[in-house]
């Protein structure tokens, strides 16, 4: 493999590993928010338990996201030095908006609710929660408004060179809201941040059924299962729409990644909607072999099933092509998981109305080996996203052969992937060993109470003598 890929392989596995933490602090702090206001308005102790239990396991997620975003921005300069001196003076202010404001925000607040909470009044309190949560939402946004850039540049011009050489020129901030809320960075901020909170539901409700089937710590337990159940359900719905709103924008001004996601391959009329199948070929000799809805995509894009779809076949230039497989998969593969998700939730919803979770054992089985999916449909979408892009690292102006380093060969960069691979190795374990801690260890007992373990044990035999 050549450096250009070896580079984007590193950024990659850097980018994946990274993604997971944010994913689910993001959604954490949402909820700890929710808490802290039930908390602040009922007074119950049970929510002040479960609020700090939330945020110890907020932070053992965060600190490691800290991390791995560290090792991850480095490569701007070490591994694509051309790239981050074209659009330098576009990447500077959000990037350092996210460090300055978001970051501090969120690590002084969340120290604020862990070690200050019995120090300061239940208001302030409160509003420290909210501003942890405000904090990672501030984070989630500047990160998304660089990567949007990349996708639909807005409020540029080139200096010294107006055409915008990628080899002689660079980006120069004109517009700064322009380039802010370019084209992409609403669609993909709320369909980004409702993933996450539906990251952060499932994490919770995973964790609420753990206890339930063991019987341990069963008033946070249930109070967790139920909120998290309310937030993963609708945050699932929500997905869909924003998804939906998301992949109207990709038409809209990216043609050819929309027509690799769909597997159109010709521009035509009364396109089918594809569920399921084969992707085309990279140069549409074999067209995609699937079960579609007939003229489906043409009447989901424009209410009109006589509607035209561009295809792949809009560009001549097989070079500027997207890869065709993989944002093939990965979106109908997201599609399904994001199904999959909804409908479990659903379910969950609907015994809750009739308050017989607890009977369905299978359901709080399901419930925590489902935590992952979210995890792994964001980590999807993702890739179709960036992939879907090729072969351009910011659209239209610079290729992704063009961004990188040119005193980096393969051998610096390979060596590279293998330390980061042991120490994200490291990382994950540590992660994993800590929140198993974390977890096993659970909330605080209630005030009287000398171990939630054996209170749990009577209260589920008391529930089973009950049935």
């Amino acid at each position: 493999m050549d450096v250009v890929q070896l580079s984007r392989l590193q950024f990659a596995l850097t980018i994946s590993f990274h993604f997971i933490f944010p994913s689910i602090t993001i959604g954490l702090a949402g909820l700890i928010a929710v808490v802290e206001t039930l908390r602040w308005r009922t007074k119950r102790e049970v929510y002040d338990r479960m609020s700090v239990f939330l945020t110890k396991l907020f932070a053992v997620t965060f600190v490691i996201g800290v991390v791995s975003g560290v090792v991850m921005e480095f490569q701007f300069g070490t591994n694509w030095s051309t790239f981050s001196g074209y659009v330098g003076d576009i990447f500077g202010a959000p990037l350092a908006a996210e460090g300055i404001f978001a970051f501090f925000l969120e690590s002084a607040f969340v120290g604020l609710i862990l070690f200050g909470r019995d120090r300061v009044s239940s208001t302030v309190r409160w509003i420290a929660g909210l501003l942890v949560a405000f904090g990672t939402l501030l984070s989630a946004f500047w990160i998304l408004v660089a990567n949007s850039f990349m996708q639909t540049p807005a409020g540029y011009t080139c200096s010294p060179d107006p055409a915008c050489g990628p080899t002689t020129t660079k980006l120069v901030l004109t517009n700064f809201w322009a380039a802010v809320f370019n084209p992409s960075t609403l669609p993909r901020f709320f369909h980004t941040v409702a993933a996450c909170y539906v990251a952060g539901a499932f994490f919770l409700v995973g964790v609420a059924a753990w206890y339930l089937l063991r019987g341990h710590h069963l008033d946070i337990a249930r109070l967790s299962l139920r909120l998290g159940i309310v937030v993963a359900f609708l945050g699932s719905g929500l997905m869909f729409v924003s998804g939906d709103i998301q992949t109207r924008e990709v038409a809209a001004y990216q043609p050819l990644k929309f027509a690799a996601m769909e597997g159109v391959c010709h521009t035509g009329t009364n396109v089918g909607l594809a569920l399921f199948g084969l992707a085309p070929s990279q140069d549409c000799s074999t067209l995609a072999q699937t079960i579609e809805i007939p003229d489906g995509l043409s009447l989901m894009m424009n209410l009109d099933p006589n509607s035209q779809i561009k295809g792949l076949d809009q560009q001549s230039d097989p070079s500027l092509l997207p890869p065709v497989a993989a944002p093939f998969y990965g979106f109908h593969t997201m599609v399904g998981i994001g199904a999959l998700m909804l409908l479990l939730m659903a379910l969950g919803a609907l015994f809750l109305l009739r308050r017989s979770i607890e009977t369905h054992r299978w359901w709080l089985k399901a419930a925590v080996l489902a935590v992952p999916l979210p995890l792994l449909a964001i980590e999807i979408g993702w890739m179709v996203a960036e992939v879907g892009r090729q072969p351009w690292i910011v659209q239209g102006l610079m290729l992704t052969s063009q961004g990188v380093s040119p005193g980096v060969s393969s051998t610096d960069v390979l060596i590279s992937i293998v330390g980061i691979i042991l120490l994200y190795t490291l990382l994950f374990g540590l992660w994993l060993y800590s929140l198993a801690k974390e977890i096993r260890r659970g909330p605080e007992p209630a005030p009287g109470e000398a171990g939630s373990g054996a209170s749990g044990a009577a209260a589920t035999t008391a529930s089973a003598g009950g049935h």
